[in-house]
């Protein structure tokens, strides 16, 4: 009985900020970071929303992903990605969003007057995922990009926090 005293993620988990374990309240839905406030799991629809700023986040092969409402959400975490990417000395050849973001980054993407079937963004071809009916990754997940190996990089590794 004492897992009913925790909410749905558990006693513990990772702040979806700054990744330092964070304790769950017992008898509530909340988890308190000392840094970020305070994080209310959803049960309904296994959401971590952080009171203060309403982002919402879902958790992934034990990684939260954040669940973007903007388009400037989402076009900033690729352009972040292929920041990291790039300092690792790879480059993308492809971006892969979501399904469920295409309505939102849509009116962001760029066409060929010439070739109008291939979207960039960034000056990479954007390819929109299968539903997460098909794949239940891609409820949680926002995108991923395709890579190749690049030139060497001038930077140390980097890795992501």
């Amino acid at each position: 009985m004492p897992s009913l005293q925790y909410p749905i993620f558990g006693a513990e988990i990772q702040c979806p900020h700054c990744r330092q374990v964070i304790p769950a309240l017992i008898l509530t839905d909340t988890y308190l970071c000392p840094r970020h406030g305070a994080f209310e799991a959803k049960p309904d629809t296994h959401d971590l929303v952080h009171l203060q700023s309403e982002r919402h986040w879902r958790l992934w092969e034990g990684e939260w992903y954040r669940q973007h409402s903007h388009p400037d959400g989402i076009r900033f975490e690729i352009h972040e990605c292929l920041d990291r990417l790039y300092t690792q000395g790879f480059r993308a050849t492809k971006v892969i969003i979501a399904d469920r973001y295409q309505e939102l980054v849509s009116a962001y993407l760029e066409s060929n007057p010439i070739d109008r079937t291939t979207q960039r963004l960034y000056g990479l071809p954007v390819e929109f995922s299968p539903t997460g009916e098909q794949e239940p990754r891609w409820q949680v997940i926002n995108f991923e990009l395709e890579k190749e190996p690049g030139a060497p990089s001038k930077y140390p590794q980097f890795r992501p926090f």
